[in-house]
């Protein structure tokens, strides 16, 4: 059979741009494999993360609205799917490997917790060491997945991962585009929830955002990509002249609608109404199975035992679902009606 890798390895050569990683020339896996006859390492990796447990349980994390009565808001799964959807998009403008951005962009929340940014910060409050998502989202891949062997990605992808969203920048272009796209995704679909949710209106986002990016979901989606596509430099003679960012006035205007979100989305106190409800139950939970290990499940038992108790209960707390941790927190702390044994 012809091997098909090698032949997409040899057009990556001849049809991405310089900076673009190859997949030929990945840093590999921690743990050697034989590779396919069929996919690249990077086509692998996306396949990998798109079966695992984790990526199916995102469609019942929250993205913004906790528990949001309609079936249109965002989750964090549909909020994976649109990042990986506009890094693709531009990913491809720029002659970058499209493979190895969307394995970063499927892979990259799947270490958030459940009621999203209020839970991640729960857990960082009583998790000694810090909790950070993008860190567990490493975790899951390394260490979690497949009772505790991993998904064995590669070193390119887990980098992606873990550099999305704050402190040093990814060891490649398709991590950094990752990374942008990430907060022109959730910009974007988090202003379409807070419409929808009658938080904000059109008129509130302000003329100079209209003026910039247009009235509609899709247009602002695409004047951000469009101006990232027009500033990028991703095929610099010397690499460290590569960039992936907006026009400097489309950036400018994209801090003030980030600002914008903040003060009146993020911090509204209509859309965090139930946030302090997340809060205590996420720290309930925490207290609750750090001083009962023995109810833990057997393979979060066995981290315990060499790792620590703690370690064990934030990757079970930070791998439930939204409705799992309700379920699991009324069945320790809600009474239960009695039924005849």
């Amino acid at each position: 059979m012809e091997n098909y890798r090698q032949r997409t390895e040899q057009l990556e050569t001849v049809n991405l741009c310089a900076g673009a990683a190859k997949a030929a020339l990945s840093r590999g896996r921690a743990v050697p494999e034989q590779e396919d006859d069929i996919r690249t390492c990077w086509q692998r990796d996306r396949d990998r993360i798109i079966h695992c447990k984790s990526f199916r349980r995102l469609k019942h994390k929250t993205q913004v609205f906790l528990s949001p009565e309609g079936d249109h808001y965002r989750t964090r799964l549909t909020h994976t799917l649109e990042v990986a959807q506009i890094a693709r998009t531009i990913a491809r403008a720029l002659q970058l490997n499209e493979d190895l951005t969307e394995a970063i962009a499927l892979g990259h929340d799947l270490g958030h917790t459940p009621f999203g940014h209020a839970g991640e910060r729960a857990l960082n409050d009583v998790y000694a060491p810090g909790f950070r998502h993008y860190e567990q989202s490493v975790r899951v891949v390394e260490k979690l997945e497949k009772d505790g062997r991993g998904l064995n990605l590669t070193a390119e992808v887990r980098n992606g991962i873990l550099c999305h969203t704050k402190g040093e920048e990814a060891a490649t272009l398709e991590g950094r585009l990752v990374r942008l796209a990430d907060r022109i995704a959730y910009i974007n679909h988090d202003i379409d929830d807070a419409l929808r949710a009658g938080v904000i209106t059109e008129d509130d986002i302000g003329e100079e955002v209209h003026q910039m990016m247009g009235y509609t979901t899709a247009s602002r989606i695409n004047a951000l990509v469009t101006s990232t596509i027009e500033a990028s430099v991703t095929d610099a003679a010397d690499s460290a002249e590569n960039v992936i960012q907006m026009q400097a006035d489309m950036q400018a205007v994209f801090d003030k609608l980030h600002t914008f979100m903040f003060e009146n989305v993020y911090l509204n106190p209509a859309c965090k109404s139930e946030e302090k409800k997340a809060d205590k139950l996420i720290k309930s939970l925490y207290t609750y199975f750090c001083e009962n290990e023995d109810a833990l499940p057997p393979e979060l038992k066995e981290i315990a035992r060499s790792e620590g108790v703690e370690r064990a209960v934030c990757d079970y707390i930070a791998g439930m679902t939204d409705h799992y941790a309700v379920q699991v927190f009324s069945e320790i702390f809600i009474p239960q009606g009695w039924e005849k044994v």
